[in-house]
């Protein structure tokens, strides 16, 4: 532990907070309309988009339609990526020469990167050609994010509106996403990115004679322009198999902590969005104290078990307990930088890693499956984050309603057992996936024949595995082979349910709260605004956790905690 760590720790979380409001007040005159300092160069672009693709700006969508047109865009895209991937041995920029994906990797690739999932079963070096990694997914890492985010904007519209049935336009939210947010801080990202190193070109492999005099082939890339979007938009893909450990994608400690800025950026703004769009800030407030609290508590329980001796290493001559376990660690980060990407990652729906979390101590290694078991909402994925929260702030309101025998009242629009229904599908069903199809893993020959480690371990390795998926997170153990037909076809399957089964429910939501009145705020009602709110959220959400997915923690991390500490092995 260093007084450097905290520091670091400290300049990470005022960057976040300093950033919030300019891009959140940004991004909510964005779409509500008005215009940006942007406008005047992008907007006659934005328009030639519509008049393109036969898109009327001012016409807007009801729930169902907004849901129905997202749906359709999602399958469009998965199947072409799923064509890019079969075909890539026909395409252009494939200096290497690799063939086609097979069927069942590539259903699985074009479903996780059209899910905003970015779960790799590959090494993208060695399966993907250029064409594939900038066609096939560096464009999905733009279109992913930006479909969390117009799906985030159409729930905000539902709790600011009343009486109406519309909630947007998801073409519009959709371009404007892209057009005004991702690609301008993705063009400067990918500048530095260069400056720091990440190569960014489509020429072939150089070979290299190393130290030892062997011969080394060293694969380069469109790799800072993926690298860029892989972060801002939560996605999580790599270009390379070690993803941001892999020295191409992060070579530095200033693009270490520029690209962990990255992944909150965008999160963390549109909780200050969805104040200033609905007109009550201090509901705002709320929700990112609750994130924030759940960050620091987080973040503080991984650094001190990292920072800890690893019992396991003791014993080995030159080990030396005062830097705690940096096994599986880049030097060049150390134990502090790879805690912090840990958190952040599995905070957000991202997903990049810079150290395997596979060797990690088992309750740091506990802390980000806890956080993916929980929705990914600290801050969460781009507008995932978001509207993953308040399906929690409608159980919290709700509960809080019958604490104080009143009528449940959010923003103004009474809940009812509609939404309460609406919002305990999306949380259930989702939890479910994970625990059930974890479950038929554990005991099934294909699902343990891939696994690294024995025991309580191994168990963590598949449980992480389909818990990562269900939230749409990407990020692994590393230590399950899952590049097979089993895991393919199953974690796409988690994959397409964590995703959708999620946002078509929130956008029922929103549409019902859309057709509400705005009601006076009755006497006695439950303040949202407030401190005791804050806990009552927090407690909602680590109550719900707890209760869903302890019996599968205590027979995994926990259990392996108290058997390292016992000096057990498996």
């Amino acid at each position: 532990m260093h007084t450097t760590d905290y520091l670091q720790f400290a300049a990470y979380a005022a960057i976040i907070l300093a950033t919030t409001q300019p891009l959140g007040r940004y991004m909510a005159a964005l779409f509500s309309g008005q215009k940006t300092f942007l406008s005047p160069i992008l907007q006659p672009v934005e328009r030639l988009i519509y008049a393109i693709c036969g898109v009327q700006e001012n016409a807007e969508h009801s729930w169902k339609r907004y849901a129905g047109h997202l749906l359709l865009f999602a399958l469009i895209g998965t199947i072409t990526t799923y064509a890019i991937l079969r075909l890539q041995h026909y395409l252009p920029f494939n200096p290497m020469g690799l063939p086609g994906v097979p069927p069942d990797l590539a259903m699985n690739t074009a479903v996780s990167f059209n899910t905003n999932t970015d779960w790799q079963a590959y090494s993208g070096e060695g399966t993907l050609s250029y064409f594939s990694q900038m066609t096939g997914l560096a464009v999905h890492n733009f279109l992913s994010a930006a479909t969390g985010l117009a799906v985030a904007i159409a729930v905000i519209r539902g709790f600011a509106r009343k009486s109406t049935k519309t909630i947007g336009n998801f073409y519009v939210d959709l371009t404007r996403g892209i057009l005004y947010i991702l690609l301008p801080i993705s063009i400067v990202g990918a500048l530095i990115l260069v400056w720091q190193g990440v190569p960014q070109t489509i020429g072939g492999s150089v070979d290299a004679q190393t130290l030892e005099g062997a011969r080394q082939t060293i694969v380069l890339g469109p790799v800072a322009s993926q690298e860029v979007i892989k972060e801002l938009g939560t996605n999580g893909g790599g270009f390379f198999n070690a993803n941001s450990a892999h020295p191409f994608e992060n070579p530095t400690p200033l693009s270490n902590f520029l690209e962990n800025l990255l992944i909150f950026l965008i999160p963390a703004a549109l909780v200050d969005t969805f104040g200033r769009m609905i007109g009550r800030r201090r509901q705002a407030y709320a929700i990112y104290g609750a994130m924030g609290i759940l960050f620091i508590f987080t973040l503080s329980i991984a650094y001190f078990a990292e920072a800890m001796p690893n019992p396991a290493l003791t014993q080995i001559a030159g080990y030396d307990p005062t830097q705690g376990n940096m096994e599986g660690k880049e030097v060049r980060f150390g134990l502090a930088d790879s805690v912090l990407w840990a958190v952040t990652t599995s905070g957000s729906a991202c997903g990049a890693v810079n150290a395997m979390f596979d060797s990690f101590m088992p309750l740091a290694g506990m802390v980000p499956l806890v956080n993916i078991m929980l929705g990914c909402i600290i801050f969460g994925g781009v507008g995932a984050g978001l509207y993953g929260m308040l399906l929690h702030v409608v159980i919290a309101v709700f509960i809080a309603g019958l604490m104080v025998g009143r009528t449940p009242e959010y923003v103004g629009k009474k809940i009812e057992s509609r939404e309460v229904k609406l919002a305990l599908f999306a949380l259930l069903a989702t939890t479910a996936g994970t625990l059930i199809l974890s479950s038929i893993a554990s005991v099934t020959p294909a699902g343990v024949a891939g696994l690294g480690s024995a025991g309580p371990h191994g168990l963590t390795e598949i449980l992480y595995a389909f818990a990562s998926t269900d939230a749409n997170n990407g990020s692994s153990f590393a230590g399950l082979s899952d590049n097979n037909i089993f895991y393919n076809v199953m974690l796409a399957a988690t994959m397409l349910m964590g995703r959708f089964i999620v946002i078509v429910p929130i956008l029922a939501i929103a549409g019902s709260f859309a057709a509400k009145k705005t009601v006076p705020t009755s006497y006695g009602a439950f303040p949202t605004d407030t401190g005791l709110f804050v806990a009552l959220l927090i407690a909602v959400i680590v109550i719900i956790g707890g209760l869903t997915f302890f019996p599968a923690l205590a027979l995994g991390p926990i259990v392996e905690h108290f058997a390292l500490s016992a000096g057990m092995g498996y």
